[in-house]
């Protein structure tokens, strides 16, 4: 695989070059890392039963949070696995590719290694005034790690980034002389419209999203005289945020049913619980992808691990093919609303971050709770779900001959197979509202431990067990790519708010639209090119820090923004030309990505109805949040 061949997939996606690597050094770190991750919250959970606690529990799991990030992040970077969308660089010769690809690589690291520069200038700065992590161990000590983490992966960018000797020197040379540039420039227009050229050009050759973003907010702030040093101080801000560490521990729960038997367990349960109906097979299929996305993050690996199982069955039951790649790709995201779904818990935390400036009691009547969010969102999720399901019953084919007679052992028999699966949902769902745990953090450690002991112990996997330390990478990989990705928009979005965008844009919107409704179909519009632009993670951090007070202006409420603006973006992983879902079910299936698209252009319309109807219908949010309200 090439290099603009590794920029199709993202940092979620396992590709088999990397599966196959023996675990080196950075794999067993990254696995011990998650593993006292996951150790510490229950240990201050058993304590607190005994009416005791470790005062520095959550200290600790929120910077080894920032170290399974930076170390994820140089996995990525040495893998070839960072995200990024290379809209030009696929489309040219080989040749050209190349050197298109050595520029774009030699950007983004200059990019890495400024950023590293910013993260020692906050380190340094940091020397005297902050305390200690442990005893012995001063908390700018960790905090010089950022630096060293970009430093890594800048220079992995050039010598991973790039096939032969000639691109990498060709990388470095770039590299070096857009350093001098950025350096040599002074604050003004010439820095912010050259700085900016550069780097949409980069974007086409395939440079990491996150050079992208990071690049931007560097050439913005350098542009208006404001010290670089707070990207790396809202990077280390956003990764030792309290309620982050639940993204590592869930998306590790994820992985694990990811590598285990569980994709086949609950594929054999849908298929015995609706196979014998007309279109029961496009229900099994949507309840499967809805059930793997709801803990995989809607990270792309449901189409990945469901895939090769859905498409040979779908087709057992006569469904076209153009039908069972629609559906399989269309279902990749539909468990995105669904606790404990990683988006949902990103934008709590940031529409959070946001209100801080709100009043008490303004800020007292929005739940923008992790638990509030998930309250809120699961009606509109089901919907979704409902509506997809009935559009697979519909191309369901008729029948020549009557179905067999449903039985009840066929559904007995898997039922008694996936049953440590079955009760996964209820595991966090308990978790995260039944008061089992103290925090959301602790839920996600709790929901990890027993997808651990279900598939590794009580179902034996002895390959899962095996490649314990391998998942453990991949998921240190996920949470590196995202939040590099998260780390950087927080500093473009911390210069937005310094020049009063948000601001900016209430005034230009009040004088401009009036009425409500007009705005929220604007924002639908608006929300869907983002949705098609950005990837996710990034689009939650640098959207919705100036869509919420645009939002509070015209009645909005956040929580009903909040679902709004994922349901959105579940239908931007179908939307060209950056739906995620899309290159990942074209990698999967081996089919054109036009074909991918024609296919499942009638499940995107559906799920577009549905956000019409989600936006419009504020009841359809709210009324299960009212009826827990005190």
């Amino acid at each position: 695989m090439t290099a603009g061949d590794a920029t199709h997939l993202p940092a979620t996606v396992a590709t088999p070059e990397v599966s196959a690597q023996r675990c080196g050094a950075e794999h067993w770190l990254i696995a011990l890392v998650i593993f006292a991750m996951l150790a510490l919250p229950l240990a201050d959970r058993a304590l607190a039963l005994f009416g005791s606690a470790f005062a520095r529990s959550t200290t600790l799991v929120t910077h080894l949070t920032l170290l399974v990030a930076l170390l994820g992040g140089l996995l990525a970077a040495r893998s070839r696995r960072l995200i990024a969308t290379p809209i030009v660089l696929d489309r040219l010769p080989p040749v050209a590719r190349g050197w298109a690809g050595a520029f774009g690589q030699g950007i983004a690291a200059a990019i890495a290694l400024r950023l590293g520069y910013s993260g020692w200038q906050f380190a340094i700065s940091e020397r005297h005034a902050s305390g200690h992590l442990l005893p012995g161990i001063p908390l700018w000590f960790v905090e010089m790690l950022i630096p060293a983490a970009f430093i890594g992966i800048g220079l992995r960018l050039i010598g991973r980034g790039n096939a032969t000797p000639a691109m990498r020197a060709a990388a470095a040379g770039v590299a070096l002389v857009a350093l001098v540039l950025l350096a040599a420039s002074g604050p003004g227009i010439a820095l912010r419209l050259g700085g900016t050229m550069v780097i949409v050009a980069a974007l086409l050759c395939g440079a990491p999203m996150f050079t992208i973003i990071g690049g931007l907010a560097l050439v913005l702030m350098s542009a208006a005289g404001q010290p670089t040093a707070a990207i790396a101080v809202k990077y280390y801000s956003l990764a030792t945020t309290p309620a982050v560490p639940t993204l590592p521990l869930f998306a590790f729960t994820g992985y694990l049913l990811a590598e285990s038997g569980a994709a086949q367990r609950l594929v054999e349960l849908f298929r015995a619980m609706f196979g014998n109906i007309r279109g029961g097979m496009g229900i099994a299929t949507v309840l499967s992808c809805a059930f793997f996305t709801t803990f995989t993050g809607a990270s792309g690996v449901t189409i990945l691990a469901l895939g090769g199982l859905l498409m040979p069955v779908l087709g057992a039951a006569g469904y076209r093919e153009r039908d069972s790649l629609g559906l399989v790709t269309g279902s990749g995201s539909l468990g995105l609303l669904f606790p404990p779904c990683l988006p949902v818990i990103l934008y709590s935390i940031v529409a959070l971050q946001t209100l801080q400036g709100l009043d008490p009691d303004t800020l007292g009547s929005f739940d923008v709770s992790i638990e509030g969010m998930f309250r809120a969102a699961l009606l509109p999720g089901l919907l979704l779900v409902v509506l997809v399901c009935a559009w697979g019953i519909w191309r369901a084919p008729r029948a020549r001959t009557p179905p067999p007679p449903w039985r009840w052992q066929p559904l007995w028999k898997a039922a008694v197979a996936a049953k440590w699966e079955l009760a996964l949902p209820v595991v966090a769902v308990g978790a995260l509202f039944g008061g089992w745990v103290s925090s959301p953090v602790q839920a996600a450690a709790v929901t990890a431990a027993y997808a651990l002991v279900a598939e590794g112990l009580i179902h034996r996997d002895r390959q899962l067990l095996r490649n314990l330390p391998r998942i453990a990478a991949e998921c240190g990989l996920l949470t590196g790519g995202i939040l590099l990705i998260l780390g950087s928009a927080m500093g473009l979005t911390n210069f937005l708010v310094t020049a009063e965008v948000p601001e900016s844009l209430t005034s230009w919107m009040g004088a401009h639209v009036q009425s409500p409704l007009v705005f929220l179909l604007a924002l639908n519009v608006v929300l869907l090119i983002v949705g098609s632009l950005m990837e996710i993670y990034s689009a939650i951090v640098v959207v919705v820090p100036l869509i919420v007070p645009l939002a509070l202006h015209y009645g909005v409420d956040p929580v009903h923004l909040g679902v709004i603006f994922l349901a959105n973006l579940e239908l931007g992983f179908l939307h060209p030309p950056v739906g995620i879902n899309l290159f990942l079910s074209s990698y999967r299936f081996g089919k054109p990505i036009g074909e991918i698209v024609i296919a499942t252009l009638p499940v995107m319309l559906i799920l577009g109805f549905a956000v019409i109807l989600i936006t419009y219908w504020p009841g359809l949010t709210h009324w299960l949040p009212s009826l827990v309200r005190p």
